[in-house]
């Protein structure tokens, strides 16, 4: 966007002129065709062709939520990227992890981001986790065109509530339809098996190590049975985006934690390649 569009170095009145302290509804009066919901695409005869990233898991512990993707875009049979990064913090208290075609999605969290810095500079204040939540929400509702066309965003949202002192999740739908989720969630192609990995390991005393090594597991045994979620790639030393969010705000693991995490969860499948057997006995 240019914002100076004269030679007298002067900015343009819309950014003089006192407004909305949403800058979705800003951009939508100055610049709509911004907006990526806005935009028109050309005719086409089936669904568009681009990089799709998957998956995202979520789970709260006493202390906070733990948000997690795998690294891996596909298109088609193809993978496109197996370094991409999923999971971004929205602000100090929360992160987002995207789901859906790749280049909207990784927009969508910068708009977010922007939407969230300039509420707070023109408020003076921040928005509520719930009013964060709702202000996505609403983003993805203004893709609900480009969804049908095949390019879909459908983001995991989880932040650290200072009000009510505890971690919360919420998921969406293409309509942006939201869910307040309980312990934890998944987004992707690979949520089925990521769930189903999460509902027998969760409960709800877990700690934060505990809570990090679930999803580095979830998203394990996602890309044991989801060609399009990569698993731990010890080869390249790539691993999965491990982010923590506590009353100490946003932290992302770090490389060695998270390749220590998943070497942990490695050598135990290399001693029981099916699971724990015995215990099913």
């Amino acid at each position: 966007m240019e914002a100076n569009t004269r030679s007298t170095g002067r900015l343009p009145a819309a950014f003089l002129t006192p407004g909305s302290s949403s800058f979705m509804d800003f951009l939508s009066d100055y610049q709509p065709e911004m907006l990526p919901g806005r935009r028109q695409l050309p005719p086409t005869q089936g669904v568009v062709e681009a990089p799709h990233g998957t998956t995202i898991v979520a789970v709260s512990f006493a202390g906070g939520v733990v948000l997690a993707g795998d690294r891996r875009a596909t298109m088609g049979n193809v993978i496109a990227q197996r370094d991409i990064e999923k999971v971004f913090p929205a602000d100090e208290y929360s992160a987002v992890g995207i789901a859906g075609t790749a280049g909207l999605a990784v927009e969508m969290v910068k708009l977010f981001q922007l939407e969230l810095e300039h509420f707070e500079k023109v408020e003076g204040t921040t928005l509520s986790l719930e009013g964060k939540a709702n202000r996505l929400s609403t983003m993805i509702r203004s893709n609900l065109g480009m969804a049908m066309q095949g390019l879909a965003v459908v983001p995991l949202f989880a932040g650290f509530d200072v009000d009510r002192d505890r971690g919360r999740i919420f998921s969406y739908d293409v309509t942006g339809g939201r869910s307040e989720e309980h312990g934890f969630a998944a987004t992707g192609s690979g949520s089925l098996f990521a769930r189903s990995a999460m509902k027998k390991l969760y409960h709800k005393d877990l700690t934060e190590d505990q809570a990090t090594t679930l999803v580095v597991q979830a998203l394990y045994d996602a890309a044991d049975d989801d060609s399009a979620t990569g698993g731990p790639d010890v080869a390249r030393r790539i691993y999965p985006i491990v982010t923590v969010i506590t009353e100490d705000g946003f932290r992302r693991l770090t490389d060695q934690e998270s390749s220590e995490t998943a070497a942990a969860i490695i050598e135990r499948r290399l001693e029981q390649p099916d699971g724990p057997r015995a215990a099913l006995l």
